[in-house]
């Protein structure tokens, strides 16, 4: 009855159609498989990773530095999406494009600047190395590659309310007397939480799967810095595919349970500003 019903759209049930032939294949399937796949080999292998500590080390590295980072980007985010609307400052187009760099740039090639940069003979890595600080090849370093990869998600997703929100309300408060700290926690925080809460969790799922900039600055070493995605790849070197495909149904569970967190919270925060519009 759905596809013989009359629709405004010239041609909706061979567009719908398609665009479900295309999640089928392109999202569904490939789930499926991975989620089918571990239990062709039994229980056993299946019971053996669970056991394994190494695992869940690795789940707790991937998982606190993708937080940590998700959360220092934050700030940065906000103060740069507000910078770029509202300040314009002398090369704004050139600060607009390296805020996309991450998008557009190798996940490899960021890892190995980032090495580069901060490995103990690097310009910053001596510094810090003087300074009794080690960056490169500990958790310190993920938590900074994965701070470059996730930034511009939150960027991207606060600048354009940003750019819808009258500037007269700002200057309004600021008359009555406001307190920057004031305009900003009640005029430009509650207009912004939702989009803040969509880029956070933007980021923080980009950065529990990130692999390509993390490596390289990692160390890699067990149960200090090696990550999830890295002990999925040795798995599948070693011929595991029943282990490297149990951890990544693992990973893709904790990511969604996560980002279902994430969204719910921001559903309860987007509700919560509409009722007080109401009222």
């Amino acid at each position: 009855m759905f596809f013989l019903r009359r629709h405004t759209l010239p041609g909706f049930p061979l567009t719908f159609g398609i665009t479900l032939l295309w999640v089928g294949l392109l999202v569904i399937l490939p789930l499926l498989a991975l989620i089918v796949r571990p239990w062709q080999d039994g229980t056993a292998a299946i019971l053996q990773t669970l056991h394994d500590t190494r695992v869940f080390a690795a789940f707790r590295v991937s998982f606190g530095c993708a937080l940590f980072a998700a959360l220092l980007d934050l700030p940065l985010g906000i103060l740069l999406a507000w910078t770029l609307v509202r300040l314009r400052p002398p090369g704004y187009k050139i600060i607009n494009a390296c805020i996309d760099l991450p998008f557009a740039i190798p996940t490899a090639v960021t890892g190995i600047t980032l090495a580069t940069l901060y490995g103990p003979n690097g310009w910053m890595g001596k510094l810090l190395v003087h300074a009794g600080l080690q960056v490169a090849f500990t958790p310190t370093g993920i938590v900074i590659a994965l701070m470059f990869v996730g930034l511009p998600f939150l960027v991207r997703t606060i600048e354009p309310v940003l750019q819808n929100f009258p500037s007269e309300v700002e200057e309004a408060a600021f008359l009555l007397g406001a307190t920057p700290f004031q305009k900003f926690y009640r005029v430009i925080l509650p207009a912004i939480l939702p989009a803040t809460l969509s880029g956070f969790g933007l980021a923080f799922a980009r950065c529990i799967g990130e692999y390509g900039s993390v490596i390289f600055i990692a160390g890699n070493q067990p149960f200090r810095s090696e990550i999830v995605p890295l002990l999925i790849v040795m798995r599948l070197q070693e011929f595991d595919y029943s282990g490297a495909t149990t951890i990544a149904v693992m990973l893709l569970l904790t990511a969604l349970i996560c980002l279902g967190g994430v969204s719910f919270l921001r559903l309860r925060v987007s509700r919560g500003l509409v009722m007080e519009d109401v009222k």
